[in-house]
């Protein structure tokens, strides 16, 4: 069986991740998550003082971007990679709300997007990679044999963000998970530089009443027509 590029996109909080996850664990291929890569970008922003409210120091983090190291190690416990920032492990760290509401305003920074984009194709050249985020079918791998574009209702995509995080011990507020969804949805469509779309040979899955089940089904057998 041939080894292929998967690129998964979609909005945030759709379980775009969880599906690549799944199905990289399944066929034995590598799985990068370029959301945690920004948002690990977002976290040394924030314990580095780099953001006044909603602005962001531009200049001082593209002087500082050399000296941020992203790497992913496999959990033995879950059998999944946790993100490491630095050599510290910041799985938990970036997926609080601090990070969810400043991460859109990184991932629009042109040289941001450069360094990030620059280290996922190197991971990808072999091929046998499954990654997901917002520009992987667009930007990273335009030539991805297999490219799903991932989507559900905001509404649904909040309940289980708010899930998700209620399950990691946070009280985290839905109102404020909605309006963090709409509002990111609405950055990574309309920034200037790789924006959230999809992919024209890209396929379409709503997920917004799937069981992860009937998800990790669908992408198996789409999987497997990609690879014949």
């Amino acid at each position: 069986m041939k080894k292929i590029t998967i690129a998964i996109d979609g909005f945030s909080s759709c379980g775009k991740s969880t599906m690549a996850k799944d199905l990289a664990h399944e066929v034995g291929y590598i799985y990068v998550d370029t959301g945690a890569m920004y948002r690990s970008v977002t976290l040394y922003a924030l314990r580095n003082g780099l953001f006044n409210g909603d602005d962001i120091n531009a200049a001082e983090l593209e002087r500082r971007m050399p000296d941020i190291h992203i790497t992913f190690c496999l959990n033995a416990a879950t059998g999944r990679p946790d993100t490491y920032l630095n050599g510290e492990c910041v799985e938990r760290d970036i997926r609080t709300m601090e990070v969810s509401n400043h991460v859109s305003r990184i991932a629009v920074l042109p040289f941001v997007r450069k360094a990030l984009v620059e280290q996922q194709q190197k991971m990808g050249k072999d091929k046998g990679i499954v990654m997901d985020g917002r520009d992987i079918g667009t930007t990273v791998f335009p030539e991805a044999e297999l490219k799903v574009f991932v989507t559900a209702s905001a509404e649904v995509r909040a309940k289980r963000r708010y899930d998700e995080l209620q399950a990691k011990g946070m009280e985290p507020d839905m109102e404020d998970i909605l309006k963090n969804v709409k509002e990111r949805d609405y950055i990574d469509s309309h920034r200037e530089v790789s924006p959230l779309r999809k992919a024209a040979d890209a396929l379409e899955l709503d997920n917004s009443h799937m069981s992860i089940a009937e998800q990790k089904q669908w992408l198996m057998q789409k999987f497997e027509e990609a690879t014949r």
